[in-house]
């Protein structure tokens, strides 16, 4: 996949884990050097934000997602932002899990890690929505990093994730 980022074109490693396949249950760090896991079947919607840098404007999306959710009572999700390595400063932001790809599962199984040009072993910007049941619901890659989600297409995704899947079955 071709991504640009400036005046620069970027590819990814890997083809990004696509809609309706099961997602991968992956281990991160936090900024304490405390693993947790994201991805897979845990019985909850969750959100997973990729990023190759931390900015004003990708907060403001991650503040924006909190305030839509919180307006819709779109509750019980798990929300995470996921980079590459540990030159990334954690945004502290409450409710929100930082994790550090350090084993590279999520770059390797998401297949979101840039090959080469200046953001090379960098996250590419994605989001992906996980049904309760691990399903991959939705995702949005950017084809430009230095673009916005679509949060008016991402949330309702997210509240139709959150229904989709009852715990009894198919029948």
């Amino acid at each position: 996949m071709q991504i640009a980022y400036n005046t620069s074109t970027l590819y990814l490693e890997d083809m990004p884990l696509d809609i309706g396949y099961a997602s991968e249950k992956v281990s991160l760090k936090n900024h304490k050097d405390e693993t947790f896991t994201i991805g897979g079947q845990n019985g909850f919607t969750q959100l997973i934000f990729s990023t190759p840098f931390i900015n004003d404007v990708l907060l403001a999306q991650l503040e924006e997602i909190d305030t839509l959710l919180g307006l819709n009572a779109l509750q019980g999700i798990t929300k995470a932002l996921v980079v590459a390595n540990v030159q990334h400063t954690d945004p502290q932001m409450e409710g929100w899990l930082f994790g550090i790809d350090t084993d590279e599962e999520f770059g390797d199984f998401y297949g979101m890690r840039i090959a080469q040009g200046e953001l090379v072993r960098e996250l590419a910007k994605g989001l992906f929505i996980v049904s309760k049941d691990g399903a991959l619901f939705y995702n949005e890659i950017l084809n430009d990093l230095n673009e916005s989600f679509s949060l008016e297409k991402a949330l309702p995704k997210i509240a139709a994730a959150m229904n989709c899947y009852t715990g009894k079955g198919c029948h």
